[in-house]
């Protein structure tokens, strides 16, 4: 949970094709064929691309296949945050020892929130996406389910993770946890999470938040005064890869390396997902080479 080779070739095809067809005219078609766009290979067992606007497919590889999402399971706990009747963003959620207790329990990625602090919903959302805090997610699901004890507001806000999944026609996904750190049961794929990732950019404080680089957010301390918090979005395609907004990093033992990735040019955008992807640095080539192809396609 704590948290290429890049696609010159067509380009390069693509212009010396263009010459040819300028200089052979009729006797192009040989090198027309040539210029067929290569499909891209990747390190990740599963993925998946498609056109945001259109819905159309551009790539697959097992992207129907069910597998571990880690921390990418934090897009849904968000989603499911910003769909609850009259929210208020900026209402208080004052930081219970039960969160960073469950942090060191699971050794699990932290926004460092700090026991008795109050810290907005907004806020929380930062903490949950860009360091990709469990106790943020923790925080979030004690806050939006409903009981009379934690457990079952968690056990309420997981319902609501899956309902909504079901809302949505993800028929290959299933939480049991709000963070990604599952216990046997928690799975997507990397056409569902792309679904997903699509609906969830939707809201427009879902995408402010993601494709966020860094904040620093000031919230109130337990003795009323206040300290500031700083957050580093653990998606180095912000950044790295022209035009990207967005979207969620996971990892795990089970889930290995995953992104959901989304990036605009020139008024297209491009959404996908990679899952079990070999290291960080496979994870992101394999990003920008699916995004590559999205783009050519």
């Amino acid at each position: 949970m704590k948290t290429g080779i890049k696609g010159t070739r067509g380009v390069s095809v693509a212009a010396v094709t263009a010459g040819a067809v300028l200089s052979a005219g009729a006797f192009a078609a040989p090198a027309q064929a040539a210029a067929t766009l290569a499909t891209p290979t990747i390190a990740a067992k599963g993925g998946y691309v498609m056109n945001n606007g259109t819905g159309k497919t551009l790539f697959t590889k097992s992207a129907d296949t069910r597998r571990s999402t880690g921390s990418t399971t934090k897009i849904m706990t968000a989603r499911v945050v910003l769909a609850q009747p009259n929210l208020n963003l900026d209402s208080k959620v004052t930081i219970q020892k039960a969160y960073s207790d469950y942090i060191v329990a699971n050794t699990a990625s932290s926004a460092h929130l700090i026991v008795g602090d109050k810290v907005t919903v907004r806020q929380l959302l930062y903490g949950l996406m860009l360091p990709s805090g469990c106790d943020a997610a923790y925080a979030l699901a004690d806050k939006f389910g409903s009981g009379s004890t934690r457990s079952a507001r968690v056990k309420s806000f997981i319902g609501k993770m899956n309902s909504t999944a079901r809302g949505l026609g993800l028929t290959n996904t299933h939480f049991d946890s709000f963070d990604g750190i599952g216990n046997g049961s928690n799975y997507s794929t990397p056409r569902d999470i792309t679904k997903l990732a699509s609906n969830a950019m939707k809201y427009s404080t879902f995408r402010t938040v993601v494709k966020t680089k860094s904040t620093k957010q000031k919230v109130t301390t337990r003795n009323g005064g206040y300290r500031y918090m700083s957050w580093s979005n653990t998606n180095n395609l912000l950044g790295g890869y022209s035009g990207t907004i967005g979207v969620k990093t996971g990892s795990g033992p089970e889930a290995k390396y995953c992104l959901v990735f989304a990036a605009t040019r020139g008024g297209k955008t491009v959404i996908g997902t990679v899952l079990a992807s070999s290291s960080v640095a496979n994870r992101t080539s394999d990003a920008k080479k699916l995004m590559d192809y999205g783009f050519r396609r």
